[in-house]
């Protein structure tokens, strides 16, 4: 492990598909912390199981700098991935991370690569940081872990960051605690990074058909968006949720209507199907089970619904997922 003038060494370990950007928002403010201090404060390894090129979900490959086996001082390593990622050899990959965290290498990781990270069984009931677009999928598998919805979290000996933007913040509080806020401050401006997020600052999720985040929702819309996210295993009729923020139905749907475009029932629906592509893109669950756990007593109704919203079945969504055919109403993140 580095010593306090030795350079902080972070690994950033890549399965195949994974964001590209969250890469390069690691590796980019680190090489320009270094280059402005004059120092070498920094290193870095792009590590994968083995030696041959990875593919990003953009298409662009990389030649890992070291493969996993053989990485031995690392201060952090990071696992990036899309949400589908596993490791190839499980039993050697995770001897070889419970080496590295004998010898005291954190372990983390960032955007999907966070189901990777919850796969080994070494984060244990360890709290996460999951980005909102996945949340539902890995609630699903792995319920016993607890999520959490700020930008990065960072329990015991692990680091979860929700994603690209959030894991540059993260980079920036590392050269801060490094190389002073003087250097943090020039890095920030260098990439025009407008201001830096405190760990425990919440995700922001987007209003469904708006050009807003739900935080800049009217009061009472957003409260109710919140109880349709609790319920949705058990969707409520909007004439509780609106008994239940202290106004009249008609009330509720004028004010949505304002502020959204649309009714507060179908806001209602869209923010269902949401959570049942992540489950059928992310996850091996019988449709009939999403279904259910969806707030659907009827499959058939599930199913009408899923392809009104989403123009496919979910059978053939499922087949057909990749990265390059991800539409724009998807709920996959950029990053």
């Amino acid at each position: 492990m580095s010593q306090p003038d030795a350079p902080l060494t972070l690994g950033i370990l890549i399965f195949p598909g994974f964001p590209m950007a969250c890469l390069t928002s690691c590796i980019e403010p680190l090489r320009a912390a270094n280059e402005i201090s004059g120092k070498l404060a920094f290193q870095w390894k792009v590590v994968a199981e083995n030696l041959s090129p990875v593919a990003s979900s953009a298409g662009v490959s990389f030649a890992p700098d070291i493969s996993l086996s053989e990485v031995t001082d690392l201060d952090v390593l990071l696992f990036t991935a899309s949400p589908n990622a596993s490791l190839v050899d499980p039993s050697r990959a995770n001897a070889v991370l419970q080496r590295l965290m004998r010898g005291a290498t954190q372990l983390g990781a960032i955007s999907g690569g966070v189901f990777a990270l919850a796969r080994t069984g070494l984060t244990g009931e360890t709290p996460l940081s999951v980005h909102w677009c996945y949340e539902a999928a890995f609630q699903a598998e792995f319920p016993d872990i607890p999520t959490q919805n700020t930008v990065i979290c960072r329990e015991d000996r692990f680091t979860t960051i929700s994603g690209a933007s959030a894991v540059f913040d993260h980079m920036l509080t590392l050269i801060e605690d490094r190389l002073g806020g003087d250097i943090m401050a020039e890095v920030a401006c260098w990439f025009q990074h407008p201001f830096i997020r405190s760990e425990a600052i919440s995700q922001k999720t987007p209003a469904i058909s708006t050009a807003k985040s739900q935080d800049l929702l009217p009061k009472q819309v957003a409260q109710a968006i919140q109880l349709f996210a609790e319920h949705i295993e058990t969707p409520l009729q909007i004439s509780e949720v609106a008994e239940s923020i202290g106004i009249s139905t008609r009330s509720l749907e004028r004010s949505f209507k304002e502020a959204t475009g649309q009714n507060p029932l179908k806001y209602y629906r869209k923010m269902r199907m949401q959570q049942a592509r992540q489950l059928v893109l992310y996850t091996s669950d019988p449709i009939t089970e999403i279904a259910y756990m969806v707030g659907y007593s009827s499959p058939g109704t599930f199913l009408r619904h899923y392809r009104e919203t989403f123009d496919v079945t979910p059978i053939s969504d499922r087949r057909a997922k990749n990265s390059m055919r991800v539409k724009s109403s998807d709920v996959l993140p950029s990053t």
